[in-house]
C-alpha cells in the first residue's frame, strides 16, 4: 500500500480544526502496529478531497507542532468507524473540516504530556473528544485541553472508545423527550445499530420495555437472541409492523410513548402509527435516505410530536455546561461498571489495515463495529 507522505501540511486549516498531532515516547499497547513515525511526525489517515473513503483516505504522515501551554499531547488508543465518519469524508455531513483533514470523530486516547497552563487534565488521563471534527484516526495528537473530556480508566477500552456518540445519543433521546417510567414502552427501528443497542440496554436498566425493529436477514434468529440477551423486550421484522400481530404484542406491553427513528421512509411512518396519543417520534438518522412522511391522521387524531436529535448539537448547546456533560458520562460509566451497558461487538483492526476496516463497515447486515487501534 502506497503511503502518502505529507511533509508540508497546510497547518493553518488543521490547527483551525484541532486536527494536529505531535510525537511522544512509545506507548505500550498490545495490538498496535509497529510502524514508527520519524521524529516530529505522526501517522494518520488523511484525505485531501471528499469522496468515497476507500478512494480518498491515505495512510500518511503529519508534521507535528510544538506543545502549547494550553494544549496536551495525546496518544490515541482506539477509534471506531461510524456512519458519520463515512458521511464526513464523502462530504455529505452537516459539518465538514477544512481540508486536508484527518478522519474520525470518536475515540479514546491517553494524555502523554500537558502544557504549563493546563489544569483540567493530567498525564495518564483517558480522554475523548468533546465535539466532532478532531480527527481521531491517528497515532498522536496535540489538542487544546478545552476540546477534551476525561473518562475514568477503569472501564473497558472499547467502551471508552465508543462512548461519546452512540450511548450519549441513546441516553439523551430516552431522557429529553418523554418522561419515561418503569413499565413504559419505546419502539425503535435500526435496533441493531450502535444507538439501537445502547437504547436497549439503557432502557432495560430503567425498567422500560423496548420493541425493536430489524431488517430480515439470514442470521435473524441469532440476532434476535443477542438483542434479547441485552434486554430487548421484543424483536420483530419490519414487515411485522404492518401486520395484525402487532395488536397481540400490545397485550403484553403498553403502546409506546416514544419512537426512535434512525431509518426514515416507510419505516418511520409505521413507527408513528403505533405511538400512543400524544407520543413523540425522534429522528436521529436516515439510513434509508428517504424522507419522513407523517400521516395527517397521526397529527390530528393522536396529536403526535415529531422531533429531531443530533448529539453534536446537544454538546455544542452545553459546551459551557460541564456539569451536564459530566453527569451524562458519569451515568453511562456507572451502567458500564455495573455490567448493564456494553459496547456493540467490535473488530479491532490496526490503522495500517484501514482498507479492510472500511470494506467491512460498508457491508450490509454488519453486526460488528470496526475499531482502529494505533
Amino acid at each position: 500500500m502506497g503511503v502518502l507522505r505529507v511533509t508540508q501540511i497546510v497547518s493553518r486549516a488543521l490547527v483551525a480544526q484541532s486536527l494536529r498531532s505531535r510525537l511522544a515516547p512509545s506507548f505500550s499497547f498490545s495490538r498496535s502496529f509497529s510502524a514508527e513515525p520519524l521524529a516530529g511526525e505522526s501517522t494518520a489517515l488523511l484525505y485531501t478531497t471528499h469522496g468515497e473513503p476507500s478512494e480518498v483516505l491515505k495512510l500518511g504522515t503529519l508534521q507535528l507542532p510544538s506543545l502549547g501551554d494550553k494544549s496536551v499531547l495525546v496518544k490515541m488508543l482506539a477509534a471506531p468507524i461510524n456512519p458519520s465518519d463515512i458521511n464526513m469524508i464523502q462530504g455529505t455531513y452537516a459539518i465538514l473540516p477544512d481540508l486536508p483533514a484527518v478522519g474520525g470523530n470518536e475515540g479514546v486516547g491517553q494524555v502523554i504530556e500537558v502544557g504549563s497552563k493546563v489544569k483540567t487534565v493530567k498525564v495518564g488521563d483517558w480522554v475523548i473528544p468533546r465535539d466532532a471534527g478532531l480527527g481521531t484516526w491517528r497515532a498522536l495528537a496535540v489538542l487544546s485541553a478545552d476540546d477534551l473530556v476525561t473518562l475514568p480508566s477503569d472501564i473497558p477500552l472499547l467502551s471508552a472508545a465508543t462512548l461519546g456518540v452512540n450511548p450519549c445519543t441513546a441516553l439523551r433521546m430516552l431522557s429529553d423527550f418523554e418522561d419515561l417510567k418503569p413499565g413504559d414502552t419505546v419502539i425503535q427501528n435500526a435496533a441493531n445499530s450502535g444507538v439501537g443497542q445502547a437504547v436497549i440496554q439503557i432502557a432495560a436498566a430503567k425498567g422500560v420495555h423496548t420493541i425493536n425493529i430489524v431488517r430480515d436477514r439470514p442470521d435473524l434468529s441469532q440476532l434476535t437472541d443477542r438483542l434479547k440477551a441485552m434486554g430487548a423486550t421484543h424483536v420483530i421484522k419490519e414487515e411485522t409492523l404492518r401486520r395484525p400481530e402487532m395488536k397481540e404484542l400490545f397485550k403484553f406491553c403498553p403502546r409506546p410513548k416514544l419512537a426512535l427513528n434512525g431509518v426514515g421512509g416507510k419505516s418511520a411512518t409505521e413507527l408513528l402509527r403505533h405511538l400512543q396519543s400524544g407520543g413523540t417520534m425522534v429522528t436521529y438518522g436516515g439510513m434509508a435516505k428517504q424522507p419522513v412522511t407523517v400521516p395527517v391522521s397521526a397529527l390530528i387524531f393522536k396529536d403526535v410530536k415529531v422531533r429531531g436529535f443530533w448529539v453534536t448539537q446537544w454538546k455544542r448547546d452545553h459546551r459551557h455546561n460541564d456539569e451536564a456533560l459530566c453527569s451524562m458520562l458519569n451515568e453511562l460509566c456507572t451502567l458500564i461498571r455495573a455490567g448493564k451497558l456494553s459496547p456493540p461487538p467490535c473488530t479491532e483492526v490496526s490503522i495500517e489495515d484501514f482498507h479492510k476496516a472500511l470494506d467491512n463497515t460498508m457491508k450490509p447486515y454488519i453486526s460488528t463495529k470496526q475499531v482502529l487501534v494505533m
